[in-house]
Parts: C-alpha cells; sequence; structure tokens
C-alpha cells in the first residue's frame, strides 16, 4: 500500500509530461490560427504559401560576347542597336562589334526584353564578357493606332457645305450695317499726316558728308575656321595601318610597269556586255578579264604565286585572287577562291556579289582569310600611275590604273591614238625575281590585248 502511494505521484507526473509534450503543438497550432483569424485572415494564406512553396527564379538571361575567330579575342562596341527596355526577336540583332577585319553583329539568343546593358558604346570588349541581359519571354508591344481620318470626298463636300452659308450670312450682313455707320457718323480723320512742304527735310550729318565722294575703307580679311576634329581609329583602320607597316618593314618591294593597249578588250566588251547583261544579269567588265589572265600568269611563273612561310617557300597550285574594294571604313580584299577555273561570266558574278557584301559590311572572316595574288583597281578612281604595296604575307600585287587616250605606235610603225592603260606590278624580291616579274607582267599584257589568247590556255 505505501508503495503504490509512493509510485503515484511520479507516475501521474510523467502522464503530465506525456500529455503536455502532445498537446503542446496542438495548441500552437490552434493559437496561431486563432491569432491569424483574429488579427489578419487575408496574410494568413500567403504566409503559408511562402513557407511551403520555393521562391521564383529569375528569367534575367546574361548573353556575352561571341566568339568570333581564332585570331580574333577582343573588339570595340560600336553601336548599341536597341536600349534597356526594348522588345527584341530571336535572332534580332542587338548590337555591333567592330574588329580588326570585318564587324561581328550580336544576335538576341531567344525573344525577350532587355533588362540591362553592361557595356558602353566605344568599350573594348574581350570573348566571353557579360554583354547584356535579357528578359525571356513577354509579347511584343502593339504600336498605337492614330485615328483614321475620313478623307471621304462626301464628308468633305457636307463640311464644305455647312462652311459657305456662314460664310455667305457674315459677308450679307457686313454692308448692311457700314451705310448706318456712314450717315449715323462723320467721316473719322486719319491717324495718318500728309507732310508738310514747308517742314525742312532732316540734315545730313555732317560726317556722312566728308565721307561722300570718297572710297569705303577695305575691309580686315575673313580668317578661315582653325577648327580641328579628333577621331579614334577604327579598329579596321588601326589594323591596315599596322599591315602596311609590316609589309613595308619585312618584304623587300620592288615596282615594274608596263602598259597595256586596251582597244582589243574594248571591242570585245562592246560586242558582247549587253547580251551577258541580258542573258546572266551581270555586267561585264574589265575586272573578269584581268583576274582570268593573273590566273594564267600565275600558273605559268609559280614563283609570283608563292609566300614565305618561316624559313620554307610555298607555292600554291591554285589562284585565289583578292580583289580589293573600297568601303567607306576602308580598303579590304575579298577572295575569289579558285578564279582559275571561273569563266568571264562567273568571275564578274563573284565580284559583284562580295562588292556587294563589302558595301553593306557583310563581309565574314572566311571571305576574307587567305588569297594568293591581289589586283588593285585605282583607275575607277582616276590614279595615273602608282605602287601598289603588298597584301603579306603574298609575293605580289598587280595595280590597274586609269585609261587614257594616248599617241601609240601600231604594228605597222604607224603612229596611232589608242587606249592605253598603265600597269604596274609590286612584288617581294625575296621570292620573285626581276626576270620572273616582268615576264608575268608582259604575259598580262599580251592576253589583255588579244583576248582570244585566253582559249589557248586551260
Amino acid at each position: 500500500m505505501l508503495a503504490v502511494r509512493a509510485t503515484a505521484p511520479r507516475a501521474l507526473a510523467r502522464t503530465a509530461r506525456c500529455l503536455a509534450s502532445t498537446a503542446a503543438p496542438a495548441l500552437a497550432r490552434s493559437a496561431l490560427a486563432g491569432s491569424a483569424r483574429t488579427q489578419s485572415p487575408r496574410l494568413a494564406l500567403p504566409a503559408l504559401a511562402r513557407s511551403f512553396h520555393a521562391s521564383p527564379l529569375s528569367l534575367d538571361e546574361i548573353v556575352k560576347v561571341p566568339s568570333m575567330a581564332e585570331s580574333i579575342t577582343e573588339g570595340t562596341l560600336k553601336q548599341w542597336l536597341k536600349q534597356k527596355g526594348d522588345y527584341v526577336e530571336a535572332d534580332e540583332e542587338v548590337a555591333t562589334i567592330e574588329t580588326d577585319k570585318i564587324d561581328v553583329a550580336v544576335n538576341a539568343p531567344r525573344a525577350g526584353t532587355l533588362t540591362e546593358l553592361l557595356a558602353n558604346e566605344e568599350d573594348t570588349v574581350t570573348v566571353g564578357q557579360d554583354l547584356f541581359k535579357l528578359e525571356a519571354g513577354g509579347s511584343k508591344p502593339e504600336a498605337k493606332e492614330e485615328p483614321k481620318k475620313d478623307d471621304s470626298p462626301e464628308k468633305d463636300q457636307a463640311t464644305s457645305a455647312k462652311e459657305e452659308p456662314k460664310k455667305d450670312e457674315s459677308s450679307s450682313s457686313a454692308p448692311k450695317e457700314q451705310p448706318k455707320k456712314e450717315e449715323a457718323n462723320p467721316e473719322p480723320k486719319s491717324e495718318y499726316r500728309k507732310p508738310d512742304s514747308a517742314t525742312p527735310a532732316p540734315k545730313v550729318p555732317e560726317q556722312a558728308k566728308k565721307q561722300e565722294g570718297k572710297t569705303a575703307p577695305e575691309s580686315p580679311p575673313k580668317q578661315g575656321s582653325r577648327n580641328e576634329t579628333r577621331v579614334k581609329m577604327s579598329r579596321m583602320r588601326s589594323r591596315i595601318a599596322e599591315r602596311l607597316k609590316e609589309a613595308q618593314n619585312t618584304a623587300a618591294s620592288l615596282t615594274t610597269f608596263n602598259e597595256i593597249d586596251m582597244s582589243a578588250l574594248m571591242a570585245f566588251r562592246s560586242k558582247y556586255k549587253d547580251q551577258v547583261l541580258k542573258d546572266h544579269g551581270v555586267k561585264l567588265g574589265f575586272m573578269s578579264a584581268f583576274v582570268k589572265a593573273s590566273s594564267v600568269a600565275l600558273r605559268e611563273l609559280p614563283a609570283v604565286n608563292a609566300s614565305i612561310d618561316g624559313s620554307d617557300l610555298v607555292y600554291h597550285d591554285y589562284a585565289d585572287i583578292s580583289v580589293a574594294v573600297s568601303t567607306p571604313k576602308g580598303l579590304v580584299t575579298p577572295v575569289l577562291r579558285n578564279a582559275e577555273g571561273f569563266n568571264f561570266v562567273e568571275i564578274e558574278r563573284e565580284i559583284a556579289a562580295l562588292g556587294k557584301k563589302a558595301r553593306d559590311g557583310k563581309l565574314t572572316l572566311e571571305d576574307m582569310n587567305g588569297g594568293t595574288f591581289t589586283i588593285s583597281n585605282g583607275g575607277v578612281f582616276g590614279s595615273l600611275m602608282g605602287t601598289p604595296i603588298l597584301n603579306t604575307p603574298q609575293a605580289a600585287v598587280l595595280g590597274m590604273h586609269a585609261i587614257n587616250q594616248r599617241p601609240w605606235v601600231d604594228s605597222d610603225g604607224k603612229i596611232v591614238v589608242r587606249p592605253i592603260m598603265t600597269v604596274a606590278l609590286t612584288y617581294d624580291h625575296r621570292i620573285i625575281d626581276g626576270r620572273e616579274a616582268v615576264t608575268f607582267l608582259v604575259l598580262v599584257k599580251k592576253l589583255i590585248e588579244d583576248p582570244a589568247l585566253l582559249n589557248l590556255y586551260n
């Protein structure tokens, strides 16, 4: 009996602790729910939702500077075509990066809104650098429609019909009131006062009288403007300057000249240009003949089509001819590959396509890389004579100049007037000897003066 009495308080204590441990969470939940209901029932559900769901992930995507080529690791951010807050479509151009050779377009990877621009114009950016943030999704904002104006002739007639009676009424009422005023009131005096004949004319200043009869003093000569404009050199122009100076410092440049009678080629062009334009949709010019003649001469004289690579001479059995094209940003030389296998029409078509891409700024690195020989046509700008500079690592460059009417001794020994072009070949004397350079230019002259000879060379 005593044992039971002694253990009873302990059992009761353990039972109380168990009840407290099981009832406490329930009481706490009921108290929380009660307080939430009594204080702010609107905040109870969001609070629970936040406790059971993770926060949404950010939809912003960071777009980086794309890779451009193996040899190009950086460029200049030339222009933002879109601004912060603008909506862009997938693959729409957002920015332009200027490199040493070409302009690279940065496109949006998907449709969305620009939330942040991470670089400024004229900044130097490297491949892989963060460029801008794009919030994916959304839709393009609709353009606001302006209220349409009803320009129908019926409405114009109706409005004009309404306005005409008003004008008639106002015009008819005016003359009715005018006679009454004239009868009631005397004629008002005009504020204008006739000049009195007795009033003397204003005196001429004595200083003006003294200057009469004398010549006016000479005004000081106007000085011209002495303003200066400082513009940062573009990457392309910097690269051109670097390569040209490198060519001067590295190659042993020498230039040889010759004169070509263009009569036969001009007659050939006049005879077939309309037919070529009608059948093929391209203009027949002189460049195709010079490209074809140069490709033949390059095969006959392999040294002119060679280049130096370290301590080796590399001879090319193909003619990848770079054609110099002038653009607003500078001179570029897209490559006409395997020109030896093209005819006149195919050469003109390829040159026209490359020239259009150059003027539109759409040339790619593949269009520019390589080239074993260069042709530059300064004659289109009126150049009489000049020494073209090498496009390293090429060994030679052909310069075409203007066509001028000049006295010429023909094959019969008679002096005649013929259209003459001066051509120049600048060559690297480390690779090409003078004999090979002169022979090359003489062969080009021979083929241009008699285009039919091109059929004898495969």
